[in-house]
């Protein structure tokens, strides 16, 4: 993923690009002054620095990284064109210590990167910029399409109490399940949006993009499940193999993806019934349980219990109401033509608008859809779109088009596309649900893509933290140290390296934590990216906290996304990106890397 920033006119907001090893590279080059120094450019101040650094290492009575034998020694030359591997240890007759010599490099390196992060780099991120996957310009958007829940209306997390609440208490009223369980409350904690549910094996669990499980991270009921033992259920292995894992909209035959903000509570009752049944020695079928548990939830939608508790208190639930109609408001006024495509009714819908934009909200979108039963809409043609009037009640007559100021139900995406001829890039659509609102627009469609990713605001300012940029920019050196330090492989350095193991285990643990200590955070797993972080990409062209982002761009910017590299064309660790000026112990051992 790439970050996208701009500075907006008037606003004094910096918008940070980049963030993780992107950030810290930045800021390591950014504060060097190799390339400024007076009578020498980059390569001669590197040069300065390998001799520098050879006296370093021969007045403190250490071996130079220069002991390394043969090939990878004559890797170190100038006139090299490549990095041989490295084949051996300095032997003991070259007089190295290899225990002092791992630990004068770890200690050298813990000081260089805790003096070289300047006080700023800890708040670079904005959490309202937006974030490009993909190359766009907004000058090529002439059509602005939006879901509601949680895109237009973002909600309070009360909403999830209530419906974690309403669930539970129909399965003990409606399904008969143990009373004891009205002991369970809702846990805003507890859970990620995300996480995948193995119905049989009765497991919450995070999955990378490789379809790997990360360990720590799996949940029967309300209590973390041994590694060993989430190993042993998958044959000896945490990989999750395709035919098992969530079909394209998240349902797999047996395995689940939470990608709906809604299924929090959902996620957190069905591990409170399972912790009541397993602390209980209860018995139990895991696919009653996780069928009951999704009707109960779905109840709360269908029969429009949430849709009255929010309509009776939209002050306690509605959050943001007045930046989402400056953002209709400045599109319209753009002469941008604006439709709104949702799965709520229109009654629910209409009172929110009028509570956020006002009683003529629908004189900003030439069209509205409700109940359209996205993602079916995108895919089924058979559905017609059906008129309501002012009161919601459906029409009969035949739609032989659609016209700005109606309120429309049903219908379809082919049909929308042949009134309209609304096609292609020109047409930017925002929603939630990765699979629900957008996949099928981008893959089958071509319209272009917005995700709204309400965590993005809390994780972005847990990364601007200087406990978070230190533990990160720590970790990433001392793994680069594992990888060129391994060839040492003597009693007294293998534990050395097994000391290094540790630590850097207990560091990804401790950001692991940072973000949310069941889980993580919703983007990442240790170091990879997550399953959910895999479809954001897939699916989104840019991807923002909230629709109130817009406000910050102009309405002509094009978001370049930042070129990632890939590993065969990055092969330094961060610590090793800026040599010349950082005066890295072990620079000639640099060169060795592929």
């Amino acid at each position: 993923m790439a970050a996208v920033g701009v500075k907006a006119a008037g606003s004094g907001l910096w918008k940070g690009n980049g963030a993780g090893l992107q950030l810290a590279a930045a800021v390591f080059c950014q504060s060097c002054s190799c390339s400024s120094a007076a009578g020498s450019g980059p390569g001669e101040g590197r040069r300065a620095g390998w001799g520098q650094q050879r006296a370093q290492h021969q007045s403190a009575g250490q071996s130079p990284p220069s002991s390394v034998p043969g090939r990878a020694r004559r890797a170190a030359e100038p006139s090299s064109a490549a990095a041989g591997p490295l084949s051996s240890q300095p032997s003991h007759a070259e007089g190295a210590d290899t225990k002092s010599y791992l630990w004068a490099r770890y200690h050298e390196m813990k000081k260089l990167v805790y003096d070289l992060l300047p006080p700023g780099v800890c708040n670079l991120l904005n959490p309202a910029a937006i974030y490009a996957n993909n190359e766009i310009s907004l000058r090529d958007v002439e059509i602005y399409g939006f879901d509601y829940d949680y895109t237009l209306a973002q909600y309070s997390n009360l909403l999830h109490s209530m419906i974690f609440n309403t669930a539970r208490d129909i399965l003990i009223e409606q399904y008969k399940y143990p009373e004891g369980l009205k002991k369970y409350d809702y846990l805003p904690g507890f859970a990620i949006r995300g996480l995948h549910y193995d119905v049989q094996k009765s497991l919450l669990m995070k999955i990378d993009a490789f379809h790997y499980v990360q360990l720590g991270t799996a949940y029967r009921g309300l209590k973390p499940v041994p590694d060993e033992e989430v190993i042993e259920l998958y044959g000896g292995t945490q990989h999750i193999p395709l035919y098992q894992m969530s079909d394209f909209y998240g349902k797999g035959p047996s395995i689940k993806q939470f990608m709906d903000i809604f299924s929090l509570p959902e996620m957190t009752l069905l591990s409170s019934v399972i912790d009541y049944f397993i602390n209980h020695g209860i018995e139990f079928d895991q696919v009653h349980l996780y069928k009951d548990i999704s009707d109960a939830i779905k109840d709360v939608h269908v029969k429009g219990m949430m849709y009255k508790w929010i309509e009776k208190d939209m002050e306690k639930y509605i959050l943001h109401g007045d930046e989402t109609y400056a953002v209709l408001n400045r599109l319209v006024n753009l002469d941008k033509k604006l439709f709104l495509i949702t799965n709520s009714p229109f009654s629910f819908v209409d009172k929110g608008m009028k509570h956020m934009v006002g009683k003529n909200w629908r004189d900003l979108f030439d069209m509205v859809i409700v109940q359209a039963d996205k993602p079916t809409f995108f895919t089924d043609r058979r559905k017609p779109f059906r008129k309501l009037d002012d009161k919601g009640s459906l029409q009969w007559d035949k739609i032989n088009k659609l016209e700005k100021g109606k309120i429309y139900k049903q219908g379809n995406l082919f049909d929308f596309l042949r009134l309209t001829g609304w096609r292609g890039s020109r047409v930017l659509y925002f929603g939630d649900h990765l699979y629900s609102d957008l996949a099928d627009l981008m893959l089958r469609h071509g319209w272009r893509t917005g995700a709204i990713v309400p965590e993005l605001e809390p994780e972005i300012r847990i990364i601007n933290t200087e406990q978070y940029m230190h533990s990160l920019t720590w970790q990433q050196a001392l793994t680069g140290l594992l990888e060129r330090m391994q060839m040492y492989q003597d009693a007294e350095s293998k534990q050395v390296l097994l000391e290094w193991m540790q630590e850097r285990q207990e560091i990804r643990s401790l950001t692991k934590n940072l973000f949310n200590p069941q889980f993580g955070s919703i983007f990442r797993t240790f170091h990879n990216p997550t399953y959910f972080s895999r479809r954001l990409i897939r699916f989104s062209d840019i991807y923002m906290a909230s629709i109130s982002c817009l406000l910050n761009y102009d309405v002509n910017f094009t978001f370049f996304p930042r070129r990632t590299p890939l590993q065969h064309e990055a092969p330094l660790w961060m610590d090793q990106l800026c040599t010349g000026c950082m005066k890295t112990p072990f620079l000639e051992e640099m060169v060795h890397i592929r």
